[in-house]
């Protein structure tokens, strides 16, 4: 039991991180589009240049084979000291990633600040672009020619709920599954045609839906699984989580990463992918899930949804009761709603109730095909609307390749030529979040997360300081007036630590960055600590506080 005599929940607030790879390249004058590498490599410095980013290794950012520490699906990572976020080169594309936010809300908000920080990016990369050169970002997930690259959330969750996924109890898999396939009708950013072998098809709903391939895995780049496997927590070996409320007989948390899910620029679609998805895992992670709700074959449901703008297409459930995507979402909502009503998402899933409003309004709407009310919400239709516009100019059919350019102009980051921007700036797509809100976070990282912390210490690192950064710790490098290093690593395992309420009062009143730290270590008022610009760490003996650690190393080299 916990301190109120109720039972304890097993659960956490499921705060939602993000990495999302953009389609880049370079359009020549005659059409041509190459150098997709290259395009990333001139975003991604003029991103380093624009916020102050801090590469996340040594101080050097490895871009090129052959450079000590070259990954070519992890180069030049680079930290964001204005909002906690990160960018980096994922194989060819340029990956960004927002920092960790507790709400929905939030994640729209942060999705955008960091497709404006890239769409800055790009209007200053191309000023300085010779002649006939143009470098290109799509935020979607095909390039047409059989290749997709991801769009990925990362939700914190119990282990025992993510255990329950992969190892323990299949049917919370094929639940979480079913979610997920049937969310198609508005997550979806739409397509036209088809690719990775599927059938030909005019014009369907997810980018996605032909690349999955298993029902589970850790791979996210062939034979791509619904559910993916991957178990990275990022969290840290192992933190507490007595301090809210939850019983402390928890083991370590874990990341679901999901790779299902298309990029969506719609506010209302990216809000409801991001707060749908939470609620089902609280939903989850409770054990108030019903089996009956499980697809027959999730993989084969995919694409048959995908392939039908009408929404008419009925698939069967294991029980043999067949249904449209539109229905089975329908059923998710009534197990939601009655889960939130019970108190199940309280002080886990912020603006439950909205999220749920707003969900079973977009609902209604697809139920009833108010496909004009949709295209304020969803992308896959919003595109539709567009591409049927073009279709009535003599010439022009779904073969046509002027109807495939388009298909990609939707989500240029060229608020001159991307269709999304065109509708947006004429308020014909519904907000919710405000554009203050979305600045805001270009600027200023979440309050309520470890981005907080992250983004403050990285202000405060004096060149040639960072040694190492990750998402859950950073590793400085201080001199003392004797020349000789003390490298310090301060612990962000817990995503929920290190906000402002945590280091605000330190972090504000602290002078250096080897204050800040010699404080964070010893757990004494800022004003007691002595002069920490020189090596502190015979003087550190107190333990750290639970919420950061800060020791000094061993390593004592010049």
């Amino acid at each position: 039991m916990t301190g109120n005599g109720q039972p304890p929940r097993h659960t956490v607030p499921k705060l939602c991180g993000a990495d999302i790879e953009l389609g880049n390249f370079v359009l020549r004058s005659d059409g041509r589009a190459e150098l997709g590498d290259e395009a990333a490599r001139t975003l991604l410095r003029e991103l380093r240049s624009a916020t102050g980013g801090v590469s996340g290794t040594y101080g050097a950012a490895t871009t090129e084979p052959g450079n000590s520490g070259y990954d070519p699906t992890d180069r030049a990572r680079c930290y964001l000291p204005t909002n906690g976020g990160c960018a980096y080169i994922d194989l060819d594309p340029l990956e960004l990633c927002i920092p960790e936010v507790l709400s929905a809300h939030e994640h729209v908000a942060g999705w955008h600040a960091m497709i404006r920080l890239t769409q800055e990016a790009l209007e200053a990369v191309n000023l300085t672009q010779p002649r006939g050169r143009k470098v290109q970002a799509l935020v979607n997930n095909s390039d047409g020619h059989g290749n997709s690259y991801g769009s990925h959330l990362s939700f914190l969750v119990t282990r025992r709920a993510w255990d329950n996924i992969v190892y323990r109890r299949l049917h919370h898999q094929a639940y979480l599954a079913a979610f997920q396939v049937s969310s198609i009708v508005y997550t979806g950013q739409g397509k036209v045609g088809s690719e990775n072998d599927a059938p030909p098809v005019r014009y369907q709903l997810s980018q996605r839906a032909d690349f999955f391939e298993t029902m589970s895995g850790l791979q996210t780049t062939h034979r791509r699984p619904l559910v993916n496997t991957r178990d990275e927590p990022l969290a840290g070996v192992e933190w507490s989580t007595s301090s809210l409320g939850v019983a402390r007989d928890h083991p370590a948390a874990a990341r679901l990463h999901v790779i299902f899910f298309d990029n969506t620029l719609c506010h209302v679609a990216s809000l409801l992918k991001v707060g749908a998805t939470q609620i089902v895992l609280a939903m989850l992670e409770e054990g108030c899930i019903r089996a009956d709700l499980a697809l027959d074959d999730p993989l084969a449901a995919v694409r048959l949804w995908s392939n039908d703008p009408l929404l008419e297409t009925r698939v069967p459930l294991a029980t043999g009761r067949a249904v449209t995507a539109v229905e089975l979402q329908r059923c998710f909502l009534e197990d939601a709603q009655q889960f939130v009503t019970a108190g199940g998402c309280d002080g886990i899933v912020p603006r439950a109730g909205e999220i749920l409003a707003l969900w079973e309004e977009t609902l209604g709407m697809l139920e009833r095909r108010e496909w004009s009310s949709l295209a304020r919400r969803v992308d896959w239709v919003l595109k539709l609307v567009a591409l049927e516009r073009a279709l009535r100019r003599p010439g022009i059919d779904w073969a046509s390749p002027e109807l495939k350019h388009l298909d990609h102009l939707y989500s240029s980051l060229d608020p001159a030529e991307g269709l999304y921007w065109t509708f947006a700036n004429r308020g014909l797509v519904d907000e919710v979040v405000a554009s203050s809100e979305i600045d805001r976070l270009m600027q200023e990282p979440p309050p309520d997360t470890r981005a907080w912390g992250r983004a403050m210490l990285l202000r405060r690192a004096p060149p040639g300081t960072i040694d190492h950064v990750d998402w859950d710790f950073i590793r400085f490098k201080l001199r003392g007036a004797d020349s000789w290093p003390t490298y310090w690593t301060l612990n962000l395992g817990s995503p929920l630590d290190s906000s402002r309420a945590a280091l605000g009062e330190v972090v504000g009143r602290a002078g250096t960055l080897a204050h800040v730290l010699a404080a964070l270590c010893a757990e004494r008022p800022v004003s007691d600590i002595p002069d920490a610009s020189r090596d502190t760490a015979a003087s550190i003996a107190a333990p750290p506080p639970s919420h950061v650690s800060a020791e000094p190393s061993d390593r004592r080299t010049p």
